[in-house]
């Protein structure tokens, strides 16, 4: 990755740096910690200081305290100091409802998902939907699709809705499939969907990408009680693992006017960045209006989350050629080529960033396909493809021609490298998550996790990132090691990377002079320790405009004077 200093590097601003704002301001210093600010990444600083939100100084601990005599000290006993981590991709109410509802990941096989799910079960009412999520077929013995009978045995009545990890696939019960509208029996299936049947031709309770809407559509919705709660509960999960900012992609008007009154009452706990949920309510509402930026960057909509495609795990991603494993099958567009174009040509010609989800290499063709269609477009440009994951060789050269951002998740890799290959085949393998790739050809790369579809944790995405190795540490070299990132181009990806992919990069992503003071305390210095040593980084504290949101206990020293 090419690593663009936003500012002049530490060693020239030097003295500057130690110029107080206003010598009189009441100010808080950071120090005994190894502090890294950002600019450039492996330089470290023994103090900062900040006053009302923003990083006001840094240098040596000797000169900060001369210049503000009358300062708070915080000391940190050794911790560690990281600008505050910025997911490029997430889901801040999918967080929060699964949070709420029963959680499948990790299960191992369909008789530990029906078990967990009748646990939580236990605590609904007689007629209440149980919802959840996070199955994975991939990790099962036998890989194969679940079918209604499996929920039908444990749930003869009470209707059953669960989705697959990545989102892209949900399963249902018949009690739950009974409230659909029209016969999913037959040979019939919706646009940008599948109903998955058997050889009668009869539903076999899977239903993919935009089939899942036949189901989805009858859930009682929740009330704005309960989105608020959600949204609370994400919002202190967040704080709790180090963010400070998150870019929720795919927010609808009804999940806006919730953050923006909790913005009001001065409740939001981490900064959102939010795309609206395509052709919608939502983008209507910016198109009318004009793009949304926040001069505090606490809440801002300048963009729009569109779809190309499916994911890869349930074989909805668009590939070029078929699956290697499933020879009968392409994955699937979400909306024809020329609607796809249509809505970014629209969405661009409001003003608005276009963020395109795109998986398999037929979905980021047609992507910047789109892209390209509306590059004639008056528009600020810094379009992203979200997670970027099978690119063929002859169009990585187009995001850079395009000045596409990619947009991606390292912990997709990690969770998808025991079963990716059997998907694509060994030579589209090499154009999968292709990192370094990206990074030599100078195509701008904001890291992140998409939330709550892998854990909301950087420090997963970062050690991801740096090993390309699970928690066990296999493979032991890391998988296609020569894609990994190194410790700065991670940090960078997940701090200022993505302040950039929101146009933020003036006002986040490093702790520079007038920026805003978001920092993340840890326990270790994940630069320069160990690799098997990240996981074990605990997250001590995060602030949020020089406040705490989440201190793990109180930390030795704090604000001592």
């Amino acid at each position: 990755m090419q690593i663009k200093t936003i500012r002049p590097f530490l060693f020239i601003l030097g003295w500057l740096s130690l110029l107080p704002l206003n010598v009189n301001a009441q100010v808080t210093v950071v120090s005994n910690a190894n502090i890294y600010l950002g600019i450039p990444l492996t330089e470290k600083v023994e103090a900062f200081a900040h006053e009302d939100g923003l990083v006001v100084a840094y240098g040596k601990q000797d000169d900060l305290t001369a210049a503000y005599p009358d300062a708070t000290h915080m000391d940190l006993s050794g911790a560690t100091v990281v600008p505050g981590f910025i997911d490029a991709h997430a889901h801040l109410l999918g967080l929060g409802e699964s949070l709420m509802r029963v959680d499948l990941m990790g299960t191992n096989n369909k008789g530990e998902v029906l078990q967990r799910m009748k646990d939580f079960a236990a605590d609904l009412s007689d007629q209440q939907w149980l919802l959840g999520r996070g199955w994975d077929q991939n990790d099962w013995p036998v890989k194969e699709l679940p079918s209604v009978a499996d929920l039908d045995s444990a749930f003869p009545s009470r209707p059953v809705w669960v989705r697959r990890i990545d989102g892209h696939a949900g399963w249902g019960n018949s009690a739950a499939l009974a409230f659909a509208s029209e016969d999913l029996n037959g040979d019939w299936q919706p646009d940008g969907g599948e109903i998955k049947r058997n050889q009668q031709g009869e539903a076999t309770g899977i239903f993919i990408d935009n089939a899942m809407q036949l189901i989805e559509s009858k859930i009682p919705a929740p009330s704005d009680q309960q989105m608020r709660d959600a949204l609370s509960l994400a919002m202190n999960k967040t704080a709790s693992v180090g963010l400070t900012s998150i870019h929720d992609a795919g927010t609808s008007k009804r999940v806006w006017d919730l953050l923006r009154t909790a913005k009001s009452a001065n409740e939001l706990k981490v900064r959102v960045y939010a795309m609206a949920d395509g052709d919608s309510d939502m983008l209507a509402y910016l198109c009318k209006g004009g793009a949304i930026i926040d001069p505090y960057a606490m809440l801002s909509a300048r963009s729009v989350k569109l779809y190309s495609d499916g994911a890869l795990g349930s074989r909805g991603a668009a590939l070029l050629t078929p699956y290697s494993d499933s020879p009968d099958q392409l994955g699937l567009l979400l909306a024809p080529e020329k609607t796809l174009a249509a809505y970014t040509q629209k969405a661009a010609a409001c003003g608005l960033q276009v963020n395109i989800h795109a998986i398999g290499d037929r979905g980021n063709r047609v992507s910047l396909d789109a892209f390209k269609s509306a590059a004639n477009v008056k528009n600020p440009g810094r379009h992203r493809i979200e997670h970027a994951q099978i690119i063929e060789s002859s169009d990585f050269i187009r995001f850079k021609q395009l000045g596409v951002i990619a947009s991606v998740q390292p912990t997709h890799a990690t969770s998808d490298m025991y079963w990716a290959e059997d998907r694509v085949g060994s030579k589209r393998i090499k154009g999968a998550y292709a990192w370094q790739t990206m990074s030599h050809l100078g195509i701008p790369l904001a890291l992140g996790s998409d939330f709550p579809v892998e854990k909301a944790d950087p420090l997963l995405g970062f050690y991801a990132a740096i090993s390309r190795q699970d928690a066990k540490g296999w493979p032991k070299d890391g998988w296609y090691p020569e894609q990994r990132l190194t410790r700065e181009e991670a940090l960078y990806g997940f701090t200022l990377g993505a302040a950039y992919a929101a146009f933020q990069e003036d006002q986040l992503g490093s702790l520079e002079r007038g920026k805003r003071a978001d920092f993340v305390v840890l326990s270790k210095d994940i630069m320069t320790a160990p690799i098997e040593q990240i996981l074990q980084t605990e997250v001590l504290a995060t602030y949020l405009n020089g406040k705490v949101i989440f201190e793990k206990q109180p930390l030795a020293a704090d604000l001592d004077q």
